[in-house]
């Protein structure tokens, strides 16, 4: 995105933390944006008297309404935002919550400065229209047609691999590398499959697939578990997948795991 086109884009950004607001403010003013502080949700609901904003970014810890009361009121009955919104929050502590709205992205505070700002970037890109991977210009058949594979692996070289060819196999991948991440950005993006390791940092794959299984949005999705005869896996770990609702692979081997997405996707589609 060209420096003259951020000049145009307006962001109301809300926190109580004076600091941090005045850090946020001066970074993505200089990056080219017009920023509009706010240091509740009362004043950032005033500020939205006089302005439209390109993206909100909202905290969620606040007092008064807080980040919770300010969402509700710009929350449209079908569980949209009037604007888009970035949450800043702490990962995963109120996926059932967001479940049944329609947020734009999160970041985890703290956060750094270049983190907020790709991804303030990515989700005004996305709101534009101008996202290559789902083009307006596509007709209602091929947009159908793409598959959206959410990825989730702690190992680095692992996660680059399996990306790959998972790309190559034909899907359209976004990659995590932590269970808390896998959670949101499922319950955000609703992609077809779910692929990830059983044991995961901070929530593993039974945990994340449950509370998935458990909410009206996400509870049709396809997930793919791999790693789950591994040698320092503990069979607690396994004992709470429930296979019924999963397809479970003992190894990590690549073939194996990209084949069992196909699989998944197609009968996904076939539904």
């Amino acid at each position: 995105m060209m420096m003259e086109e951020r000049a145009k884009r307006t962001i109301l950004l809300v926190d109580d933390d004076a600091s941090l607001l005045e850090t946020l403010q001066d970074f993505l003013t200089y990056e080219g944006y017009h920023v509009v502080p706010a240091a509740s949700g009362e004043e950032a609901l005033a500020a939205l008297r006089d302005m439209t904003p390109d993206i909100i970014i909202l905290d969620m810890s606040m007092p008064g309404m807080g980040g919770v009361g300010f969402l509700e009121r710009i929350t449209k009955p079908d569980g949209s935002t009037a604007h888009p919104v970035l949450v800043l929050t702490a990962r995963a502590t109120m996926a059932e919550f967001f479940a049944s709205r329609q947020i734009d992205g999160f970041v985890a505070k703290p956060c750094a400065p270049d983190d907020l700002l790709n991804e303030v970037n990515r989700i005004i890109f996305l709101r534009a229209g101008e996202a290559k991977a789902i083009s307006p210009a596509l007709a209602p058949a091929e947009a159908g047609r793409i598959r959206r594979v959410l990825l989730a692996e702690d190992d680095v070289a692992l996660n680059s691999l399996l990306h790959t060819e998972l790309q190559r196999a034909g899907f359209q991948v976004e990659a995590v590398r932590s269970g808390p991440a896998a959670l949101e950005l499922a319950i955000m993006s609703k992609p077809n499959v779910l692929v990830m390791r059983l044991e995961m940092p901070d929530m593993d794959a039974a945990e994340v697939a449950a509370t998935l299984q458990r909410l009206p949005t996400t509870n049709s999705m396809a997930i793919v578990v791999y790693g789950i005869a591994e040698p320092d896996v503990p069979i607690e770990s396994v004992a709470k997948l429930d296979l019924d609702k999963v397809t479970a692979i003992k190894d990590c081997a690549v073939d194996k795991i990209v084949n069992a997405v196909a699989a998944a996707a197609t009968r996904q589609q076939a539904v």
